[in-house]
């Protein structure tokens, strides 16, 4: 989740004003901050060195863009796993993403280890055709390695023109061999709402939150709300289940869009006037207290968790499924004029009541397992974002990922079968309130119809 800003730096003072007067030959101490500022001087000073040795002696000319571009990475990767430079070209893919469409295969990678893995793949994009899962490690591309490259640089190789051919070198957990998966560029247009009723119930996925996401969820209500009789919609099923998050906006719109009042999200950075509240508008509520059921797994992150933690929090929504990612920081987009821009991490996410979710998750009300076929058991998984070197770290009770394998045929999804009995079973189920811990999900059962 993303908010876009502008800084304008008005300039800084690098130097130390000389002072003028009688010295006295007494020991002033100098100050905790001005000794600090001093170290922070000489480390910058040993950059340069650092720098100018590598340009004038390094046994072949280098090139300093680069080296600026590299150390600037390092800086920012030692920080945690989700904040990075962009190149000016990095950019505008950004961009072109959050607008809903970019050239590519349709994947969402993370760094682990050296190597790229795939977070989840996109709806019908070239990846998901191709039969890339959530939790692959991606270890080469074209024939070259991915160690040693920039999460950046190696989206950067997987990209390129429409029509254009890529091969992945693909590894499975509990695989010893790896597999090469060919697949074709294509322009990733993605239509983040997908929507279906199902007879009674108004069954809406996101994919993921981008520009349209809002758009699309209010279309698909409104839709349900014409075709489906009033005395008859049993309610909504809102599946976010390997969502890997998005616009930070467009979460809090599609919170809004199932309650009215009270808060959906906060965000803290690390000065206490820098947090930030975010409440719902009164009259944006399109849902008329219909019952609802949010659908959530391992591979849910970030915007989604924001939705399943907030209605949870209302005692809005039956949430169900497996405990979801855990990723509960904000970053921030930071242009840098013609030079790019930097995400930076300046924030954590809170929900309603108060919960930090970092590296813990949203712990579902209703605990269901899919059927996972023999053949993918244990590489569906995800570890979540406690598994990930340099994540923020939430107190001694982090949580480790969990199951987030759909069934691609809709008769053989627990998950979604258990949210259509329990709507259809008993409509005042989603308005129960949730545990006192909601750490500890209940067992699930199906309500028969």
């Amino acid at each position: 989740m993303m908010r876009k800003v502008t800084l304008m730096v008005a300039g800084a003072v690098l130097g130390a004003a000389t002072a003028t007067g009688v010295m006295h030959t007494s020991l002033i101490a100098s100050s905790p901050a001005s000794a600090a500022a001093s170290d922070t001087y000489r480390n910058l000073n040993l950059f340069g060195d650092v720098f100018e040795k590598i340009r004038t002696d390094y046994v072949e000319k280098p090139d300093e863009e680069k080296l600026v571009e590299a150390a600037i990475n390092g800086m920012l990767t030692s920080l945690d796993p989700h904040s990075s430079y962009m190149d000016a070209k990095s950019y505008r893919d950004m961009q072109v993403q959050t607008r809903g469409e970019f050239g590519g295969l349709g994947i969402e990678v993370t760094q682990e280890d050296g190597n790229i893995k795939v977070v989840t793949p996109i709806d019908d994009t070239p990846a998901s055709k191709a039969g890339i899962l959530s939790g692959d490690m991606i270890v080469a591309i074209d024939g070259d390695a991915v160690s040693g490259l920039t999460l950046n640089q190696a989206v950067d190789k997987m990209r390129g023109a429409v029509g254009t051919p890529v091969t992945l070198k693909i590894l499975r957990a509990k695989q010893k061999d790896t597999q090469d998966v060919k697949l074709t560029r294509a322009v990733i247009t993605i239509k983040s709402v997908k929507y279906e009723e199902k007879d009674d119930v108004g069954y809406i996925r996101i994919s993921q939150f981008n520009e349209q996401t809002y758009d699309g969820v209010k279309a698909a209500m409104q839709k349900f709300q014409t075709d489906i009789p009033s005395d008859k919609f049993k309610g909504y099923i809102l599946d976010l289940r390997n969502n890997p998050g998005g616009l930070l906006d467009q979460s809090i719109e599609v919170s809004n869009s199932f309650i009215d009042r009270g808060e959906i999200v906060s965000t803290r950075g690390r000065n206490a006037d820098e947090t930030q509240r975010y409440s719902a508008r009164p009259g944006g509520d399109l849902s008329h207290g219909k019952p609802m059921v949010v659908l959530i797994n391992g591979g849910s992150a970030s915007a989604s968790e924001i939705v399943a933690g907030a209605l949870q929090d209302h005692k809005r929504a039956t949430i169900m499924g497996t405990r979801s990612f855990g990723k509960g920081s904000v970053q921030t987009i930071i242009p840098l004029g013609q030079s790019g821009a930097l995400r930076l991490t300046t924030a954590r996410y809170y929900t309603p009541s108060g919960r930090s979710i970092q590296a813990k998750g949203i712990e579902p009300e209703v605990q269901i397992l899919e059927d996972v076929p023999d053949e993918l058991k244990g590489k569906d998984d995800t570890k979540g974002e406690a598994s990930l070197k340099g994540h923020l770290k939430n107190g001694d009770d982090e949580k480790q990922g969990s199951q987030a394998y759909v069934p691609p045929d809709a008769k053989n999804d627990k998950q979604l079968i258990a949210a259509l009995n329990l709507l259809r079973g008993n409509t005042k189920a989603s308005n129960t309130p949730a545990p006192a811990d909601a750490q500890k999900p209940a067992t699930a059962t199906p309500v028969p119809n």
